[in-house]
């Protein structure tokens, strides 16, 4: 079904689509003959994307650009409405706008709200709005929400984007259960990037770190496990490898089952547990 919608003179919707890893993507639909909408604020950002992607473009693909701000349903409608209107209805969407401003328990309350706004209500608005009509149209259809291993492993630092990603991690879970229960021809994928290079996670370097991965690495690597049906994209980087991941995961599921404290990972009474547990020569 993936591939089916990956096909020359397809569309592709891509919120946060003017840099990191959304433009990396949005190149990689438009290489296979996709159109390509980018969602995202900032004109000139939109302008410079557009350009790049239009650079990658085969088979006659064309490129359009929306200035979105996908926490207001509103935009997100009419975004929808101008991409049916220029090319007729959205095959592939991916739900990838996030930020990132900090953030502590008992910190400013609008930097939660802006979080949440924006990476966990952009992802259902993106979803609600334009999966019906994607329906619809009775066409293989794609969607990519974009989440976070801060989502799965929750580690101390950043409360508010561990919530939210949570939250996408879920709210695509439940999406994906809807598309293959009803029979509903749409592939549903949870994108789960490692360290990865961005603006987003840039925190003021102009040089990539050795340990991260690229955005166009982490595009490549989306683009193969859809490929091969992958719901959880689990993306390693340069310095946590996928076995490592799987432990991480594996323990923090353990706090439930084991009943540990919370966050016991980073807990120094666990320290020496965790290491064992984490060992990769088993």
């Amino acid at each position: 079904m993936t591939q089916e919608a990956l096909k020359a003179g397809g569309t592709a919707v891509v919120t946060g689509g003017a840099s990191g890893i959304g433009l990396a993507a949005a190149k990689r639909f438009a290489a296979l003959g996709l159109n390509v909408c980018l969602a995202d604020l900032g004109e000139d950002r939109l302008a410079a994307a557009a350009d790049a992607v239009r650079q990658a473009a085969t088979q006659g693909a064309e490129v359009m650009t929306r200035a979105t701000d996908v926490s207001v349903r509103a935009e997100l409608e009419g975004l929808r409405d101008a991409v049916a209107t220029r090319f007729g209805g959205t095959d592939v969407l991916m739900n990838n706008a996030g930020v990132q401003p900090g953030s502590a328990i008992f910190g400013p309350a609008e930097n939660w709200q802006k979080v949440l706004a924006v990476n966990l209500w952009g992802v259902i608005n993106g979803a609600q709005v334009f999966v019906p009509q994607m329906v619809e149209r009775g066409r293989p259809g794609i969607v990519i929400n974009t989440g976070s291993k801060q989502g799965i492993t929750t580690p101390p630092g950043d409360p508010a984007y561990n919530v939210s990603k949570a939250g996408v991690k879920v709210f695509t879970e439940a999406l994906a259960h809807e598309m293959r229960s009803t029979g509903k021809p749409i592939s549903v994928h949870l994108l789960i990037p490692g360290f990865v290079f961005t603006p987003l996670a840039a925190g003021g370097r102009t040089e990539k770190p050795a340990g991260a991965w690229t955005a166009d690495q982490t595009a490549d690597f989306m683009m193969a496990r859809m490929a091969d049906g992958d719901f959880y994209i689990l993306c390693p980087d340069n310095d946590v490898s996928r076995a490592l991941d799987e432990r991480r995961i594996l323990w923090a599921a353990g706090d439930i089952v084991e009943n540990r404290t919370p966050l016991s990972r980073w807990d120094p009474d666990y320290a020496d547990a965790f290491a064992q547990f984490a060992k990769l020569d088993k």
